[in-house]
């Protein structure tokens, strides 16, 4: 009988994440829809004249960009294994659970405009990149594989409160290895959405950015994390 390297616990989270991830993304677009659009339109035109060329720099980015939530993600769940060991196990594993259940509800409130719940972390956010932010002017313009995987890896730095929330994730991890695994698996849900971004029109980031697209994906957030709550009470 073989046994699953993960619990079933660990496996609804990990998809918990994935999915928030997917919609979380719409929050993606309005934040760095800008971003991606330049840095596609920035590069050299023998690039975004190849289509091959031109999807190996996006991807280049995009591969930067989630390393840097997987980097984050280690650094969080080392963190987070040693913090909770300070209490009994039992008590550990509620403050995990209603910790991570409560900041994705509220999450779901930011996205659907219902309650501006994520600002404070983005203002910390942007106090952090003002730090990080002339580390980028290296890597510009963009003319090399390296330097798009720089970008994006700064990309992933960028002040927002989606990708700093979900950090909460790996924070209640076991194991830092995890932590990594849960905003690698985040991350992959928001590159479908990002990757759209950067080859189609105007008309799409306008779309997703209504206040009506919003609050359908701010309330399916909700909607699965309280079944994940549920789950886990259960």
């Amino acid at each position: 009988m073989t046994h699953s390297l993960l619990s079933i616990t660990e496996q609804v989270t990990l998809l918990s994440a994935f999915f928030t991830g997917i919609l979380g993304s719409v929050h993606c677009v309005g934040m760095c829809g800008g971003i991606a659009g330049a840095l596609t339109l920035s590069l050299p035109n023998p690039v975004r004249q190849s289509h091959s060329q031109f999807w190996k720099y996006l991807l280049s980015y995009h591969l930067g960009r989630l390393s840097s939530y997987i980097a984050a993600g280690i650094m969080v769940g080392f963190l987070g294994t040693h913090l909770t060991t300070l209490f009994r196990p039992d008590i550990a594993n509620k403050i995990s659970l209603w910790l991570t259940g409560g900041l994705m509800i509220a999450l779901g409130l930011h996205l659907g405009q219902w309650w501006p719940a994520l600002v404070g972390l983005e203002r910390l956010g942007q106090q952090l990149w003002k730090r990080v932010e002339p580390l980028g002017r290296r890597f510009l313009p963009v003319k090399t594989l390296r330097q798009a995987y720089g970008v994006g890896f700064l990309w992933g730095g960028l002040p927002c409160g989606l990708s700093y929330s979900v950090l909460v994730l790996p924070f209640t991890a076991a194991s830092a290895w995890q932590g990594g695994l849960l905003m690698l698996v985040f991350g992959l849900g928001t590159l479908p959405m990002l990757l759209t971004v950067g080859t189609t029109t105007r008309w799409f980031t306008l779309y997703v950015r209504k206040l009506e697209v919003q609050r359908v994906v701010g309330t399916l957030l909700i909607f699965i994390w309280i079944i994940y709550l549920s789950i886990q009470i259960t």
